[in-house]
């Protein structure tokens, strides 16, 4: 279910981004006063304008519907695996392993600077 909604939710944003780039500008419609030919558009005589408002708004509600869905479902999910944000008790055990592998790692290299032989420079 979740799936299926954020499917929607992605393709209902590209259809919205592509729609508002589609649609023109104010200034746009100065021009068509001049002879823009209302009778060459598909829409009819307004123009595309009314038609595409709409069909952003309508995408607009879709967009949000979906987003407060997700939203919904995320909240309700707790440690769901598919949330991608573990548990807070797990963070703190592999703190705490990594702090004791450290540890372990820092007196190791002492005992290896020690052991570890000295090179000379040369005073070339």
């Amino acid at each position: 279910m979740q799936a299926a909604i954020l499917m929607i939710h992605v393709v209902v944003a590209i259809a919205l981004v592509v729609l508002i780039l589609i649609q023109q500008g104010k200034g746009a419609e100065a021009g068509a006063s001049f002879g823009g030919g209302a009778s060459q558009t598909v829409f009819g005589a307004q123009g595309s304008g009314n038609f595409l408002a709409r069909f952003t708004g309508v995408l607009a509600a879709c967009f949000f519907v979906t987003s407060l869905t997700l939203a919904y479902f995320a909240s309700q999910a707790g440690d769901a695996p598919e949330s991608g944000i573990p548990d807070a008790k797990l963070v703190e055990q592999q703190n705490a392993a990594s702090d004791d592998s450290t540890k372990s790692l820092d007196g190791a290299e002492e005992d290896v600077d020690n052991a570890a032989p000295v090179l000379e420079e040369s005073g070339e």
